[in-house]
Parts: C-alpha cells; sequence; structure tokens
C-alpha cells in the first residue's frame, strides 16, 4: 500500500465536500457502510481547514461550493497535497478538459452511481503514489470519468441523486 492509503489498524479517512447537506449525508452514510471514516464539509473555506486539522486518505470534491469554489479547494490541496487522490463530483457540463489537465484522478458527475462510487474510492486508495504524482504532474494518463447514473438505467447500480 502506498503512503498515503489508510494504515490497516484505521478505516481510511474520506473528506466529502458538498453545499448540499443531502448529498453530504447519503455520501456520508454509503461511504460509512463500507467501512471509511467520513468527516464533512459544507463549503471550500472549511474543506480547507479540516486537510489542515488531520490525515485525510481522500477528497471527494463538489464543484459548485461557496466561499471557495471547488477548483480553488483543488488547487490548494494538490499543491499543498500533491498525492492525495481527488475525486471530483459535478452536475456542471463540460468539466472533463479541465479535470484532465489539472491531474485529477477522477471526474464523477452527478446523479452519483454508488458502485462506481465506491469502486474508484478502494482502486485510488491502493494506487501507488508515484502514479498519482505522475497524473499531477500530467504524465498519468489514467484519467477516469464516471458519466451521470441514469435512473432510467437497466443495471441494478444505485445512485446518489443530486
Amino acid at each position: 500500500m502506498s503512503g498515503i492509503s489508510a494504515r490497516p489498524d484505521r478505516a481510511p479517512k474520506v473528506l466529502v465536500v458538498d453545499d448540499d447537506e443531502a448529498v453530504r449525508e447519503s455520501i456520508g452514510m454509503v461511504l460509512r457502510a463500507a467501512g471509511y471514516a467520513v468527516q464533512t464539509a459544507t463549503d471550500g473555506e472549511q474543506a480547507l481547514e479540516q486537510f489542515q486539522e488531520g490525515r485525510i486518505d481522500l477528497l471527494l470534491l463538489d464543484l459548485g461550493l461557496p466561499v471557495k469554489t471547488g477548483w480553488e479547494v483543488f488547487e490548494r490541496i494538490s499543491t499543498d497535497f500533491p498525492t492525495i487522490p481527488i475525486i471530483i463530483m459535478t452536475g456542471l457540463s463540460d468539466q472533463q478538459f479541465t479535470a484532465l489537465s489539472a491531474g485529477a484522478s477522477v471526474l464523477m458527475e452527478k446523479p452519483l452511481d454508488v458502485v462506481s462510487l465506491l469502486r474508484c474510492i478502494k482502486e485510488l486508495l491502493a494506487e501507488p503514489v508515484e502514479k498519482r504524482a505522475n497524473r499531477m504532474r500530467g504524465h498519468g494518463r489514467d484519467f477516469r470519468r464516471v458519466p451521470p447514473a441514469s435512473w432510467f438505467s437497466t443495471n441494478d447500480s444505485p445512485s446518489v441523486p443530486v
């Protein structure tokens, strides 16, 4: 396991940042049920404060935040903690190329597919630090875009409506 991944004696800590309370609560319940420790923040400033207060293993970051935007938070976190895996979640269109060029690990479009979210988190936490560092430097070609979950899909994947 990489240096960022959680130690075997503690659950990986995920910071969920979204200004929508229902989204934070829904994602928090799903992640806790999957064995993750969850912290939440309602805006960009709170996210940065929580990052400074304690070890975060993965950041789940909405783009449409008050106080500081998701992209402002992304820039600060990826500068200060360049090997932290960051999943961008958004309802905004046309963010794929911005996320790719910024070095984001994953761009998930809302509504989120819970199965895909859990799979991405597990894979990112197991990913070697060097791979994340290469992606941040623009050398990684393993960026993932997860399209929005469809309520009318024929698969059985649950989604988090946002």
